[in-house]
């Protein structure tokens, strides 16, 4: 490729507004912190499975449901579950037009086809967007981003990542990325101009 690196962007958390954790605490049971919420969604194969591409969205809802031990129906569930990415951060749009002025931009989400399709016009804005439910794997497993840099036709050294879950951007670097954590529009946009990816 060209001598400009690749900008890969995670979704939620980064880009989009995300209130899964803080969401799912409300309806769960029996009380957990936010760490702990996040790593036993991590971990959870119904969120593995659909994030996978392997489970219709009614499919999901019934396993998560028995999983997590929810009171709630299956169609109350996915109307929670589509709301908790909500909107792009403020900038979020004009940050990636402006970076694909110089550099080739990217996104690289874990994603369920509901939430993929609800930010359908957004990932229109990228040179090419992926998700974890058409790629058939999941951040922060090494067989993701294997498939993503493919996909992307970039060897990880030519690549910048930028994400919101430490597991994720430690697996990106144990691949020979550059990775940032990030947590929002304005972390992202401080790291962006600190590389000079943006002008400060």
């Amino acid at each position: 490729m060209d001598e400009s690196p690749l900008l890969l962007f995670d979704l939620g958390g980064v880009l989009v507004e995300n209130s899964t954790f803080e969401s799912l605490r409300r309806l769960l049971p029996a009380p957990l912190d936010g760490a702990a919420i996040r790593n036993r969604w991590m971990a959870s194969p119904a969120v593995r499975r659909n994030e996978t591409g392997m489970l219709s969205p009614e499919e999901f809802a019934r396993a998560f449901i028995a999983e997590w031990g929810l009171r709630l129906s299956p169609e109350e569930f996915l109307k929670e579950f589509y709301s908790w990415p909500s909107a792009l951060y403020p900038q979020a749009r004009e940050t990636i037009r402006a970076l694909r002025k110089r550099h080739p931009v990217a996104c690289f989400s874990n994603c369920s086809i509901l939430h993929w399709e609800k930010f359908s016009s957004f990932t229109d804005e990228f040179d090419l967007a992926l998700s974890s439910h058409l790629l058939g794997a999941i951040k922060p497993d090494e067989e993701a981003f294997v498939r993503a840099f493919a996909r992307c036709r970039v060897e990880p050294a030519d690549v910048c990542f930028f994400d919101d879950t430490p597991a994720n951007v430690e697996a990106a670097r144990r691949l020979g990325a550059r990775a940032f954590h990030v947590e929002g529009i304005g972390p992202l946009l401080r790291t962006l101009r600190s590389e000079g990816f943006l002008p400060g």
